[in-house]
């Protein structure tokens, strides 16, 4: 992790039009780096309905999570039906301040937020570099590895 030399303000935040156009500005950025499969920009219907944490340095954001608390419908091999979850439908830092524990800050806050109303933080990968998303996730916010979908062509 790169020592950073200037602190970040992690907030839970209201949507607006504002904010709605600086996620949607982001995932357009997010898009074009084209890092995870099938990923496309969001729209205002993306984000409705989620909780949204920003970090913000000098009132610039610089990443993002949002997600929602979910209920399981029915039993799998992961839960029993009638869990509830907070799942993470995006986490994205910027290119330029990733590895400087942004993203694992965004996580922790979030994390501390969801307590009480979720018993689990869920989220699904499709990145390119499963490597450094598996680090990040098991390593740095200490996530355990439940199941995968592996995909290879033929």
């Amino acid at each position: 992790m790169i020592k950073r030399n200037f602190s970040v303000k992690i907030s839970e935040v209201t949507l607006t039009p504002a904010v709605a156009d600086t996620l949607i500005r982001m995932s357009e950025l997010w898009e074009a780096e084209n890092i995870t499969h099938g990923y496309r920009r969001n729209g205002l219907p993306d984000l409705e309905g989620n909780r949204i944490f920003l970090a913000e340095k000098n009132g610039d954001t610089v990443g993002y999570l949002f997600g929602k608390v979910e209920k399981a419908e029915k039993t799998s091999s992961v839960m029993p039906a009638g869990t509830t979850y907070f799942e993470i439908e995006e986490l994205y830092v910027l290119p330029e301040y990733r590895s400087q524990g942004i993203g694992r800050e965004l996580f922790e806050f979030c994390e501390k937020e969801a307590k009480g109303a979720a018993d689990f933080i869920m989220l699904s990968t499709a990145t390119k570099n499963s490597k450094a998303v598996l680090h990040f996730y098991l390593d740095e916010v200490g996530m355990e590895f439940w199941n995968a979908r592996l995909f290879k062509g033929i």
